[in-house]
């Protein structure tokens, strides 16, 4: 069966510098508030530019954030959450830190849908978003030819989306930042079933 490839996935050195609570804050920020300079994002957080700006560095260094070159004038740096994703085997080195990271990203995305659901919005952003929960019985096959397929949706509308974020900045009446929250997972199997052997 072939492998799902999405994002690159992080090495072990990435998901160690990753797992620091800052950084994660800091990525948490940039991915919901969109880009930032070290300046803004110490405002945001409460932290000092110093620390963002450290911190920016080292989320960079492991490609977990980007410069952002269209929001730049002079020597103003902005930057943006990258894309990647978490191995989905962790070895003995990053079990602990994988179970972290993946911890404080389910925290993350929990708390960002309770809140729409919580505040909402206007009328055509309540209509447009969608809260879904699918059960189906799949082959491990079948499974991966639907995550492929939902992330090439994704990817097509993310994609032609591309670019737009210097007239979101500006204020644009009609984007907002979006956030996509897909898993297509098995569920626990249950004891009392027959085994997959």
């Amino acid at each position: 069966m072939d492998e799902l490839a999405f994002e690159p996935e992080l090495d072990s050195a990435a998901m160690k510098a990753f797992a620091h609570p800052l950084r994660l804050r800091m990525f948490s920020a940039l991915s919901n508030g969109g880009p930032a300079t070290a300046t803004r994002l110490a405002e945001r957080l409460g932290e000092n530019t110093a620390q963002t700006s450290y911190h920016l560095r080292q989320l960079e260094r492991h490609g977990l954030v980007e410069e952002d070159t269209s929001l730049g004038k002079g020597r103003e740096r902005w930057w943006r959450a990258a894309s990647f994703s978490l191995p989905r085997r962790d070895d003995d080195a990053t079990s602990a830190v994988g179970a972290v990271l993946r911890s404080a990203i389910l925290e993350e995305s929990a708390a960002t849908l309770r809140t729409w659901l919580t505040e909402g919005g206007p009328p055509e952003w309540v209509n447009a978003s969608l809260e879904q929960s699918t059960t189906a019985i799949l082959s491990a096959g079948e499974l991966a030819a639907l995550n492929r397929e939902v992330q090439m949706v994704i990817d097509r509308h993310t994609d032609a989306a591309s670019g737009r974020e210097a007239e979101l900045q500006a204020g644009s009446a009609t984007l907002r930042r979006i956030r996509v929250l897909y898993n297509g997972f098995p569920l626990p199997q249950d004891p009392a079933a027959p085994s997959e052997d």
